[in-house]
């Protein structure tokens, strides 16, 4: 059984990490992978009843995770859908390059780390698109951005989906991982950016010849009174976690309902047109579900390996064989750059226990920063590089010449922040 089940495993893995050569989604092939393994798991197990106990339990633990991240989504489709993030583009005004990779840089990795980084990419190179007409400097400016919002979103525990997975799964709380992992995100996007803010220098913005006014039929007040609700939201989610130790995703359930009864009030009396594209509703039918489909597959998938024992397994022969955990760890962040990063972590998740390693421990803190900015390498490594791709072109080889070595740079700058300030204040 166990043969099959890392053969089946393997091979989804592989169809995953190459979705674009054979142009396979991976979200079929995470589910595909995740019904096999529990078919797999229940015909050779002999024990149904058991089998369909941990089925259970990892249902619950994965229905939290696709919870929060389908709110949130929602939540920014919201935003988007009244132009709200033009209340921050649109203070964003320099004549130099360099100055603007700066403003850019802090402005993604900030915005990353209330958000999450795939949005942030998405919303910061559309802007480079009205603000930069030069295709050649736009491709630099990406590659800060992907940087720059994985950067962000590992240190806060919803800028990442794999900082996420974490923080609901008890492995890391609110503020210990926004201090642990804060300076060495920091380090992770400011080297890259002082190499290509220096690349630049000297050389003035070219505007767009064209530049349209991408505003709907929305007012300022409401545009403003979105904005600042959605991000509130976000925000208050750790705050409501800690204060009713409810999960997060009922946090987050509770923020939609709020901005849904907003959008209707604010809305009510516009004609059923102008309604369609503004509220919740349309909101919801916007988000990527093929995404969320992904996450549901490969999270299962996942689980089917933990409670096969795969992941104890794999975790005792690592330990025997590298024996330190922090090159372990580092290793995942290299891998992650090749392959998701979303079941990298979900496997850690199943190879080390809690009582074994307690939350905000040494192993988990830097799993966070090690598989959120690892992706980073390579564009096709996280979220925010995949979508970084397709919206400016960027090809594969020139990211990694490019790119690439400048955030390999970066990675191991920010690991070694953060094992000295681990080893100064523990």
């Amino acid at each position: 059984m166990i043969t099959a089940i890392v053969i089946i495993f393997v091979v989804a893995y592989a169809a995953i990490a190459l979705e674009h050569p054979i142009k396979v989604n991976k979200s079929a092939s995470a589910l595909l992978a995740a019904s096999l393994l529990w078919t797999v798991y229940a015909m050779m197990a002999g024990d149904f009843n058991l089998v369909g106990k941990n089925l259970t339990e990892s249902l619950a633990s994965t229905a939290q995770i696709v919870f929060f991240l389908m709110g949130a989504m929602t939540i920014v489709e919201l935003i988007d859908s009244h132009n709200g993030f033009e209340v921050i583009t649109s203070r964003i005004s320099t004549k130099k390059l360099s100055t603007l990779m700066w403003m850019v840089g802090f402005v993604t990795f900030f915005l990353s780390s209330v958000l999450d980084n795939l949005t942030t990419t998405i919303v910061m190179i559309s802007l480079m698109k009205k603000l930069l007409r030069n295709h050649d400097d736009r491709l630099f400016f990406a590659g800060i951005i992907v940087i720059a919002a994985n950067a962000g979103g590992a240190w806060t525990p919803i800028g990442d989906v794999t900082t996420t997975m974490l923080w609901i799964g008890g492995q890391i709380t609110t503020l210990a991982i926004m201090r642990g992992l804060f300076i060495a995100s920091m380090i992770n996007m400011v080297i890259p950016l002082l190499v290509v803010s220096y690349m630049l220098r000297g050389k003035a913005i070219v505007p767009p010849k064209n530049v349209t006014d991408t505003r709907g039929n929305t007012t300022t007040f409401e545009r403003n009174l979105i904005f600042f609700m959605g991000i509130g939201t976000l925000v208050a989610v750790p705050v409501f976690k800690t204060v009713t130790h409810l999960p997060p995703f009922m946090g987050i359930l509770f923020g939609v309902g709020i901005l849904w009864l907003v959008g209707e009030l604010i809305h009510r009396s516009k004609s059923e047109e102008q309604k369609e594209k503004l509220v919740l509703a349309a909101a919801l039918k916007r988000i990527d579900m093929s995404s969320i489909v992904f996450f549901i597959g490969i999270l299962l998938a996942v689980a089917s390996l933990e409670h096969t024992h795969v992941l104890s397994g794999l975790a005792a022969w690592l330990d025997k064989t590298i024996g330190r955990q922090d090159v372990i760890v580092i290793l995942i962040g290299l891998v992650s750059a090749i392959v998701d990063n979303v079941p990298l972590v979900a496997a850690s998740m199943g190879m080390y226990s809690l009582i074994q390693y307690p939350p905000d421990s040494f192993l988990w803190e830097f799993i966070a920063y090690c598989a959120g900015t690892g992706g980073s390498i390579l564009i096709i490594g996280s979220a925010a590089g995949v979508a970084a791709m397709g919206l400016e072109k960027i090809h594969f080889f020139w990211y990694a010449r490019r790119i690439g070595g400048l955030a390999l740079i970066g990675y191991f700058s920010g690991i070694a922040a953060y094992i000295i300030q681990y080893r100064l204040l523990h």
